[in-house]
């Protein structure tokens, strides 16, 4: 049995994080998606907002759970007895940044990184770009799912 991470910290969860995880629930047995914490972001949602709604957002999904997750990556993954890291891919930018990280993970505990290109029509889309655009009132429900543009709506007083 092949058991899947997508690790991320998703403020908020995109259209696009959906279709790296619809993808991956197709190639692998079990999909964990892990909401962790980057210590140089500031975030929007707390964790259990964010597990909630990409609960919510993936429960047509059967094979996918999401967890909250700390510490390294590969320590994280051998907790949870995960086989593969997905990372997802926009541009060649994201590329280079998740090249370096993936050759780390598998220095430090033989991880292996499946990497996902995203489609075209999620390229551009990032969740810090987002709440930007969303922070003007802006409609952007065609980039992330509907409870996640309601709840990040509310957040943002909109």
């Amino acid at each position: 049995m092949v058991k899947a991470l997508f690790p991320g910290s998703f403020d908020p969860f995109t259209n696009g994080h959906l279709d790296i995880a619809y993808r991956s629930a197709g190639l692998f047995d079990e999909v964990i998606i892990g909401v962790g914490t980057n210590l140089s972001k500031q975030y929007l949602f707390q964790t259990s907002e964010k597990i909630a709604l990409i609960e919510q957002a993936t429960a047509h999904l059967k094979n996918v759970s999401v967890v909250e997750m700390s510490g390294l990556t590969v320590d994280f993954m051998t907790k949870i007895n995960a086989n593969v890291l997905i990372r997802g891919l926009r541009n060649e930018k994201d590329y280079q940044y998740e090249r370096d990280i993936a050759q780390m993970n598998q220095e430090l505990g033989d991880v292996e990184t499946v990497f996902l290109l995203a489609k075209p029509d999620h390229q551009f889309l990032s969740s810090s770009l987002l709440k930007e655009v969303a922070s003007t009132g802006t409609d952007i429900s065609k980039y992330v799912p509907n409870n996640i543009e309601k709840a990040l709506n509310e957040k943002l007083g909109k």
